[in-house]
């Protein structure tokens, strides 16, 4: 009888640690739109997958009263299951336990999940709701958000890390999702900064609402910290459980393989007319993008965020890849401070989990400008610069269009390692465009002309004279820098078949601690 009172002790005591805060605040959570701790837990993995670790894990401090307020689970949960099969392990804070705050035993069991993670190569899904630093415990909250960042940097390109903000994210508090690999936040009820609206109103004198602040939409647009903006929870964990389905479990493995069954070899006549007669018009990339890779399908990367380049996760035949893609329809493809910096990242991510990188190159150059150079474009460009040259994974380029000037040499050149670089006939590859090539090429002459339409008449011949020399593929294929010049129907089949023959690739860079990537 005293076995069975006691296992009934252990079964009272779990339902009492699934209960969180209590009822009413598990109430007020669902009143707010949002999710409790372990239903988003058992949305995101496989169906009865779960197993909890430190479920009877409590605070030990003592004092403010909080003696009298125990909760089991201490305001996180923690565990690993399964998506799709693959181990994950994962914390969900629980924002019913004292407003999810962090204590130093809550920051305890989210190390050790970590750790765990880190050492049996497994990806790590947090997911946010907190009010923050438990201010009772003083220091001993701030020492255990340094130890969660200290996990996040030493785990960083060893195994992926995801965070999903569903609520209040303030203070040292972001820090451990920025150092994560990707941020997905939910519109309307989740926020993050650094320094709230009162004390913005105190120090600046601004009047600023959370939302404004550092809501979903800002995030995703304005500051490029969020990844991801959904417009509920479900949306942002279904959204996880695809992304995990590009990754592998570590940098140790390759990314996984589904069975494909769209035809590596089939073609596609609507990519021979996509190419504008006029260069300055634009067109959309995504539309080449959905057109070439295994049905259709692409998950982009930061879609709001410096729309002039396209990064994200597609498949060819089955084996997962990363495209970056220059966009003509904004700002005519330009790079910039923000679009360099999307793309950089995105490519560094590719490279530590030995994903390959396709390329498509539509670029004018660099935009310019004083808010540029003054924002540092120099810096912000070198980045990009830095992160393709340093890749070793297999790179795959095509030029679709234009590659004009230092951006020629940025977007994964031949010259950066590029292993199979191709172009389309359309592709103009010149240190500039042929128009302002002339301008400068032929300066004297023009100054000469006095006549203006005798003058336009000269430029524009010579601007012609200029394209058909230059401003075309068969410059860059004569020297090697451009494998072939490739009909556009054929650029699945093309891109598949180099991805495979890369697919044994091995390429290192010299020995050393780190590099010194500008920052």
């Amino acid at each position: 009888m005293l076995i069975q009172e006691k296992i009934q002790e252990l079964l009272d005591l779990r339902t009492k640690a699934k209960l969180g805060g209590g009822e009413k605040r598990i109430e007020s959570q669902h009143n707010k739109g949002k999710y409790t701790a372990r239903e988003r837990i058992e949305m995101l993995l496989d169906e009865g997958s779960f197993e909890e670790f430190d479920m009877f894990v409590t605070h030990r401090e003592t004092g403010f009263d909080l003696e009298k307020q125990q909760y089991m689970t201490d305001g996180v949960v923690t565990g690993y299951g399964t998506i799709d099969g693959r181990i994950v392990y994962v914390f969900a804070q629980d924002f019913t336990v004292f407003g999810g705050s962090l204590s130093e035993m809550y920051a305890m069991k989210i190390c050790k999940i970590m750790d765990k993670a880190t050492k049996t190569g497994a990806p790590v899904i947090g997911l946010n709701d907190s009010g923050g630093a438990r201010i009772q415990e003083g220091v001993k909250s701030l020492a255990g958000y340094a130890e969660v960042f200290e996990r996040n940097i030493l785990a960083s390109g060893v195994i992926p890390q995801i965070s999903a903000v569903f609520g209040p994210c303030a203070g040292g508090a972001v820090y451990s999702p920025a150092l994560t690999d990707f941020i997905i936040m939910s519109k309307g009820t989740s926020n993050m900064f650094l320094t709230g609206p009162k004390v913005v109103k105190t120090v600046t004198g601004e009047d600023v609402t959370d939302e404004e602040l550092g809501g979903a939409e800002v995030h995703s647009t304005k500051s490029g910290v969020c990844h991801f903006a959904v417009d509920s929870e479900k949306e942002g964990l279904m959204l996880i459980r695809k992304l995990i389905s590009y990754l592998p479990q570590n940098n140790l493995e390759e990314p996984p393989y589904v069975p494909n069954e769209d035809p590596i070899d089939r073609l596609d006549p609507i990519l021979n007319e996509i190419i504008p007669d006029n260069p300055s018009k634009p067109y959309d990339v995504k539309d080449v993008i959905h057109r070439i890779v295994d049905m259709g399908e692409f998950l982009e990367v930061h879609e709001n965020f410096a729309p002039n380049i396209i990064t994200g996760f597609a498949r060819f035949n089955g084996t997962a890849v990363g495209i970056v893609a220059n966009q003509p329809k904004y700002l005519a493809g330009v790079l910039d401070i923000n679009s360099s910096r999307k793309a950089a990242r995105f490519v560094r991510f590719c490279d530590a989990f030995n994903i390959g990188i396709v390329t498509l190159v539509d670029v004018p150059g660099f935009l310019p400008g004083t808010t540029q150079e003054y924002g540092g474009i120099i810096l912000h460009g070198a980045k990009l610069l830095f992160a393709y040259g340093e890749a070793t994974v297999p790179k795959v380029t095509v030029i679709l269009r234009k590659a004009y000037g230092g951006a020629y040499d940025v977007m994964s050149s031949k010259h950066l390692r590029g292993d199979i670089n191709y172009a389309w006939p359309t592709a103009e590859i010149a240190v500039m465009g042929p128009k302002g090539a002339a301008e400068i090429l032929y300066q004297k002459e023009t100054a000469l002309i006095t006549d203006p339409n005798e003058r336009a008449e000269f430029l524009k011949g010579k601007e012609e004279e200029y394209r058909n020399k230059f401003a075309n593929p068969y410059v860059a294929a004569n020297l090697g820098y451009i494998d072939d010049v490739i009909e556009p129907r054929n650029t699945r089949f093309r891109i598949i078949r180099a991805l495979q023959s890369l697919a044994t690739k091995k390429d290192t860079n010299l020995p050393k601690k780190h590099a010194n990537i500008p920052l």
